[in-house]
């Protein structure tokens, strides 16, 4: 590979637990967003974008379909010479299978040879859980720019929102001089991302020394990131300007869907000049029917809308039967709403059915519901 390359690291392998049922089979990172999307998607294109070819995918929890779809490189052109996407669970090591990676830095541990094996002057480290577009080609050449040990891209926030987060603390030169997670009165409002860039020489070497401490949590934020502080390695904080959407919970995951019908929403999944790559599912056009009616809606191949669907976000192969109502709603691959039926403030999980005239959720209720079964009338 060439000289000052970088490859990437993708940590999928979160539980979600709070996304309930959705990651009850299924790993976080492969959930749909946005009528067409797996929230992978997004990392995995950031990177095909940024040029960053070589990727590792981390998964541990219900790792099935994730493997399988993020093993496809060639979604998001990542499957060309020199390049491309490869799944790394946990390792097996004398005879004994880690079911999970201990941590976030032990993730990256477990695979060091993995790395050396492309000689990286420089490796990206990446949640896999997140929605924003980012250009990490950019974020390397501040890192190059300031000599940087390491580089933490961070997202202003409000301060009076900035006790939820890592907050980093820096100097006028954008230097950090202390982390601080999740202050309860903050210095700062720069929180962290968990988005970051290595020297790969001297993590590995951190990695080494954190693999044989014993009062460890083998992570980045409470490990690694204090170490390189208490040694006084040069940490620069890189602002990142856009969309960011952590889609930890039911609500937040609603509310990046919702975003998608703003006009002038940051994300912009229409912007050709950075493309969402995502998985092609061969599919009629969808359909309104003579008795169809959509308003300010997102609308995938293969929906047949014969009701009316309103400020709501349709995947694949979604069904509004005649007479149905759904609004300020997500509903996943496959679901079918029957006639007369009423879904409103939800999101309703792939293949689910709402029977005819059942009724889900409410236009004045301030909780998201989700279903993740069939609704039948009357429950």
């Amino acid at each position: 590979m060439e000289q000052n390359n970088m490859l990437a690291m993708i940590l999928a392998g979160g539980r979600g637990t709070r996304l309930k049922e959705l990651t009850k089979k299924n790993a976080k990172p492969a959930v749909y967003f946005g009528g067409k999307y797996r929230i992978i998607d997004f990392p995995l294109s950031n990177c095909a974008n940024s040029d960053v070819n070589v990727v590792g995918v981390l998964t541990q929890y219900e790792p099935t379909q994730l493997n399988a779809y993020a093993g496809a490189g060639q979604r998001w052109g990542l499957d060309t010479r020199g390049s491309g996407v490869y799944v790394l669970p946990p390792s097996e090591k004398e005879g004994t299978k880690f079911d999970v990676y201990q941590g976030t830095a032990d993730a990256i541990t477990q695979n060091i040879d993995f790395i050396d094996q492309f000689d990286p002057d420089y490796v990206l480290v990446l949640s896999g859980d997140h929605i924003y577009k980012m250009d990490y080609a950019q974020m390397l050449a501040y890192h190059k720019e300031h000599n940087a040990d390491a580089t933490i891209a961070v997202l202003p926030v409000p301060m009076k929102e900035a006790s939820r987060f890592g907050i980093m603390n820096t100097d006028e030169n954008n230097r950090i001089v202390e982390f601080e997670e999740k202050p309860e009165h903050p210095k700062s409002n720069l929180a962290s991302m968990g988005i970051y860039i290595f020297n790969w020489k001297l993590l590995r070497k951190e990695l080494m020394d954190d693999k044989n401490k014993k009062d460890t949590h083998h992570d980045f934020g409470k490990d690694i990131i204090p170490s390189y502080l208490s040694q006084n390695k040069a940490l620069y904080a890189w602002k990142f300007e856009g969309y960011w959407k952590d889609v930890g919970t039911i609500d937040s995951l609603w509310e990046a869907n919702m975003d998608l019908l703003n006009k002038n929403n940051e994300l912009n999944l229409d912007d050709k000049n950075w493309k969402i790559y995502t998985e092609d599912v061969p599919s009629f056009p969808h359909y309104v029917s003579p008795t169809g009616n959509v308003e300010h809606s997102y609308i995938n191949q293969g929906a047949i809308i014969s009701g009316n669907v309103k400020d709501s976000v349709l995947f694949n192969g979604v069904e509004v039967a005649e007479g149905a109502d759904v609004q300020q709603s997500v509903l996943m691959p496959g679901v079918k709403v029957g006639k007369g039926a009423k879904v409103y403030r939800a999101i309703v999980a792939g293949n689910v059915k709402i029977d005819a005239e059942a009724v889900v959720g409410s236009l004045s209720s301030q909780e998201i519901e989700l279903i993740s079964k069939r609704v039948k009338k009357g429950e």
